[in-house]
């Protein structure tokens, strides 16, 4: 799977994000202060990652930043995009089961190597439900995307 990555500081858990992925044999596209020379503010390497996974040049994205609220926010003004701030696994479970969720959004700040790797374990063994109900919440959502008056 090819996965967008931005973090607007290189910091332990960024690098730590990157090898983890590297060796579950996903192919890594860095943003930020993950990429010599990249613009690393949080709106712009979260937007720029978020963008790759909204054209199709990514499948998914992980978005960092200091809380990971920035980054979500900035992510989510794309179209198509759905990312979702998680702090745990059971957060990242639900919001690939329940939103198909498609960015995942993590905080440097509270995340320790143990509890990525949990984050990490739970974002990809999971996938979207088939539910009727949550699969008319996430059309709504994608309707919100091209109408915001949606209702």
């Amino acid at each position: 799977m090819r996965i967008s990555v931005s973090s607007d500081m290189d910091e332990p858990v960024a690098r730590l994000l990157v090898e983890e992925l590297r060796a579950r044999g996903h192919e890594v596209l860095p943003h930020g202060a993950l990429r010599p020379g990249a613009d690393p503010r949080w709106a712009v390497c979260s937007q720029r990652a978020a963008r790759e996974v909204a054209d199709g040049t990514a499948d998914q994205a992980v978005v960092c930043c200091w809380t990971g609220t920035g980054a979500s926010i900035a992510a989510n003004k794309i179209p198509g995009v759905r990312a979702a701030l998680c702090t745990d696994a059971y957060t990242a479970d639900g919001a690939r089961r329940w939103n198909d969720a498609n960015v995942l959004a993590i905080g440097l700040r509270l995340t320790s190597a143990p509890l990525l790797r949990e984050i990490l374990d739970a974002w990809f063994a999971g996938g979207p439900s088939q539910d009727a109900e949550d699969l008319a919440n996430v059309a709504h959502v994608e309707r919100l995307d091209r109408d915001p008056a949606a209702s």
